[in-house]
């Protein structure tokens, strides 16, 4: 299979290391939009800015800066993995679309879109499916989610992942691309579902490493995992999702993973946030993106406009506009009177 991953990333560059690895055989073009990044990475076989010591497979092509090659390449793959911020997506879509991209397409941001307009009528931003439908609606389209750090994944250790989307076609591609000995990849026709696991559990990361960083025990952290796995799925079943997706692993897998991973970023902003960092400090000091800084906000606007009740989440909101202090935040969610549990 011919795949090309757009995006050059630490997770870009895994998926990307993975693919070409794999016992297949698959052609694989990383594409960077910084085109001096590219020829680096093509010189030293290695990306040390988002990835070091991880060797590029010799067979894996890196390429870059130059949308007509893109438009070329692009053209030419029968399977195009979008691993832009979700911030990106829109725009990279509607460029596929407008090259006449017709291969099936995936993508690996987790969170929702920042809201165009929040004084409009459409408060909230949309998930990456819904912009899709907007900025690209002939690709078939999907994502690839799941419980995964990309240097275990680009050291081949193993690890599972979800191809998600309601076309056939594009699971089977993902699937087709990415399963190996070392990386196993389930389908599941619930993209709304994987995508609401994936945005929640960065918002729960930061809490959960809050709650370590102050040093509240293993009980507060098993607490926080389940209550916010309880938020992740009212959210998704307000969507349209199905509530058992969020028992597999973009729902709980995801989240248990970046909530205790030591590798998690968005846990790290927590921990940093706890020993009295300022948000600011904390985001420069970890020199890559924290999805659950941008989808925090994002998320608890959604679950605004439906009417779901997310706690966590307002919490964590408050926590990163500095409403609330470290204590504070923990505080005012013990002290919410008593109710049933509700899953």
């Amino acid at each position: 299979m011919k795949i090309t991953v757009i995006g050059a990333g630490a997770w870009g560059t895994a998926v990307a290391v993975s693919a070409a690895r794999n016992p297949a055989g698959h052609r694989v073009t990383l594409w960077a939009r910084d085109g001096v990044q590219a020829q680096a990475m093509e010189q030293t076989r290695q990306n040390a800015r988002y990835l070091p010591g991880i060797a590029l497979p010799p067979s894996l092509l890196v390429r870059g800066g130059d949308e007509a090659g893109l438009r070329q390449i692009a053209l030419e793959s029968e399977l195009i993995v979008v691993a832009t911020p979700v911030a990106g997506l829109r725009g990279t879509l509607a460029l596929l679309q407008g090259q006449g991209a017709r291969a099936p397409v995936g993508w690996l941001c987790k969170g929702f879109e920042p809201a165009q307009n929040p004084g409009a009528a459409r408060p909230f931003g949309l998930m990456p499916h819904e912009v899709a439908r907007q900025a690209a609606p002939s690709l078939y389209a999907g994502a690839l989610s799941g419980p995964s750090f990309a240097q275990e994944v680009a050291r081949g250790q193993p690890s599972a992942l979800v191809a998600a989307s309601g076309q056939l076609q594009v699971r089977q591609a993902l699937v087709e691309a990415f399963h190996s000995p070392t990386l196993r990849v389930y389908a599941n026709d619930d993209l709304t579902g994987v995508e609401v696991g994936g945005a929640v559990k960065n918002v729960l990361a930061i809490a959960t490493g809050l709650a370590d960083g102050l040093s509240l025990g293993l009980n507060a952290r098993a607490a926080l995992i389940t209550r916010g796995l309880a938020e992740t799925a009212r959210l998704g079943v307000a969507l349209g999702a199905r509530h058992e997706t969020f028992m597999g692993l973009s729902g709980l897998g995801d989240l248990v993973l970046t909530a205790t991973g030591d590798l998690s970023r968005n846990r790290r902003v927590g921990l940093l946030l706890a020993k009295g960092k300022t948000l600011n400090e904390a985001v420069q000091s970890l020199g890559h993106v924290a999805e659950g800084v941008h989808s925090a906000r994002t998320v608890l606007q959604r679950a605004r406009h439906l009417g779901v009740d997310m706690p966590i989440a307002e919490c964590v909101v408050a926590l990163l506009d500095s409403q609330l202090k470290p204590a504070e935040a923990v505080a005012a969610l013990m002290e919410r009177g008593p109710k049933g549990e509700v899953l």
